[in-house]
């Protein structure tokens, strides 16, 4: 079966587009300038013959067509994501973790998450923000006081109120194997509760916008 599929890069590019509602900063996730962004929609807009962008002074709005192949779009990177971290060997698949200056890494049981999940690589990044996050620096993020960011999965690492950790990740990732296996490490056992040296933030008050 021959699949009528537009270019690659178009797709990366309106799908990161429509997840910041911004061409800039889709730019820095991609590694490259606003303006090929914005080639790269125009050409896909042409080759399916639909507007996907509301284009108005400094915003970014998608139109009702955009709004419906943005799902599908998004879905089928997950799945090529994850078929292909399925071929890799133990170890292979690298998760890039951000985390604020502020945070003391013992309660995170990073250590104890490698011996548990030995097919992820994981790497520390700190201080890191969502500066690092939206350039593509970093794969997830904990950091300070980010209950909401528009194209961005927020979840409470921490329980209470005020700022508060936030475990944030970009919503077209957000449900990759390997975060969705970080995001399960962070909460708690039921069954355990746990020496102050074994620690670790509880995960709550699921935030999708």
């Amino acid at each position: 079966m021959t699949y009528a599929l537009p270019p690659l890069n178009a797709l990366r590019a309106f799908e990161a587009a429509a997840r910041h509602l911004s061409f800039k900063l889709a730019a820095h996730e991609l590694h490259v300038t606003p303006a090929a962004v914005g080639q790269q929609v125009k050409a896909l807009e042409a080759r399916l013959g639909v507007q996907l962008f509301e284009r108005l002074h400094k915003q970014l709005i998608l139109t009702a067509a955009g709004r419906s192949y943005l799902p599908g779009i998004s879905e089928g990177f997950r799945h090529i994501a994850e078929a292909t971290s399925q071929l890799k060997p133990p170890g292979a698949v690298q998760l890039h973790l951000g985390v604020h200056g502020g945070i003391d890494l013992r309660r995170l049981g990073l250590a104890e998450f490698r011996s548990a999940h030995p097919d992820i690589g994981l790497r520390v990044l700190q201080p890191a923000g969502l500066h690092e996050l939206v350039e593509g620096k970093v794969d997830l993020l904990i950091g300070r006081g980010l209950s909401h960011h528009p194209g961005y999965r927020c979840d409470r690492v921490d329980g209470g109120s005020g700022l508060g950790d936030w475990l944030v990740a970009p919503e077209g990732t957000a449900d990759c194997p390997e975060i969705v296996s970080f995001r399960e490490w962070l909460r708690p056992l039921a069954a355990d509760i746990p020496r102050p040296s074994q620690l670790r933030p509880r995960l709550v008050d699921v935030s999708r916008r």
